[in-house]
């Protein structure tokens, strides 16, 4: 029987998994990469006074995803959705949802009141878009050409006050 545990921290040995899970994707740049894993960096050389926590999901002790999320500075409880990855292995069997939904939890146990996650208008992340809107998430905010011409910003908002 298959185990699924989440963990709300990551160990040092954690940043190759996390760097292999974001690859495998195929959607991320090199240069998205490189941000993953400074966010990862930071947080294992700071802790949570660099302003990002983590929430990895573990599928029987191996990695097969994670969050990250943070405080937005001068806001009194909007909160980012830096990041939320699942290994392509196992998306569409519910651990992104899993994620996101305990993640919002952690969200409003530290007074955050409203999630924010940013994605790409290209047709390559209707996927993503989609989650996002079958997850509780609205449309906000375009921000025309934003990635590069043709890139949109889509901004989408979930209110986590019921």
């Amino acid at each position: 029987m298959e185990k699924v545990t989440l963990r709300e921290y990551l160990k040092a040995n954690d940043k190759d998994a996390i760097k292999n899970i974001v690859e495998k994707t195929t959607f991320f740049t090199a240069e998205e990469l490189e941000i993953a894993l400074s966010l990862v960096d930071e947080y294992l050389e700071k802790g949570e006074s660099s302003g990002y926590y983590f929430l990895v999901l573990l599928l029987n002790n191996t990695i097969v995803g994670y969050s990250c999320y943070g405080p937005i500075p001068a806001t009194k409880n909007g909160y980012d959705l830096y990041w939320i990855v699942v290994d392509p292995t196992y998306q569409n069997l519910g651990f992104g949802s899993k994620l996101l939904h305990k993640t919002e939890q952690l969200v409003e146990a530290k007074g955050g009141k409203r999630l924010y996650a940013e994605t790409s208008s290209t047709p390559k992340y209707s996927s993503t878009r989609h989650f996002y809107t079958k997850n509780g998430f609205v449309l906000e905010a375009i921000q025309k050409e934003y990635y590069n011409d043709n890139d949109d910003k889509f901004l989408y908002v979930k209110s986590l006050e019921i």
